[in-house]
């Protein structure tokens, strides 16, 4: 598994990328494995904001459901419509055309309550 240590990990198995004021959010390859093949994702429309660790959307697999959680708050401004055609995508390239949304974060502070690639590791016992 690939885990890219230019992110942030919370512990419900979303990632976060930095890119000055703008938050990437996606879930981990972990996550996505755990899951198995991904057949819908439900995402939030755009504007909508949201507080750290709230629900923000859902992943439908084959033969469960499971909400996804916020890394860190902010105001969506883009979600990967890619999604609505290839939901695979989070299956396939987790951390590059898998992502799920971006984001205005709100509270850069925030940070401090996620993990490091190797606090993550630890946390999922690989």
């Amino acid at each position: 598994m690939i885990f890219p240590e230019d992110l942030k990990y919370s512990k419900e198995h979303t990632w976060l990328r930095i890119d000055g004021n703008v938050g990437t959010i996606g879930i981990t390859e972990f996550a996505q494995s755990e899951l198995g093949e991904i057949v819908y994702v439900d995402l939030p429309n755009i504007a909508y904001t949201f507080k750290q660790d709230a629900v923000f959307g859902s992943v439908e697999a084959i033969k469960t459901v499971s909400d996804l959680f916020m890394p860190i708050s902010g105001k969506v401004i883009e979600t990967n419509k890619k999604l609505l055609q290839e939901p695979t995508l989070v299956n396939t390239d987790p951390y590059g055309e898998g992502w799920m949304m971006k984001i205005e974060v709100e509270n850069m502070e925030e940070l401090q309550n996620l993990m490091s690639t190797e606090q993550y590791l630890q946390n999922i016992k690989l």
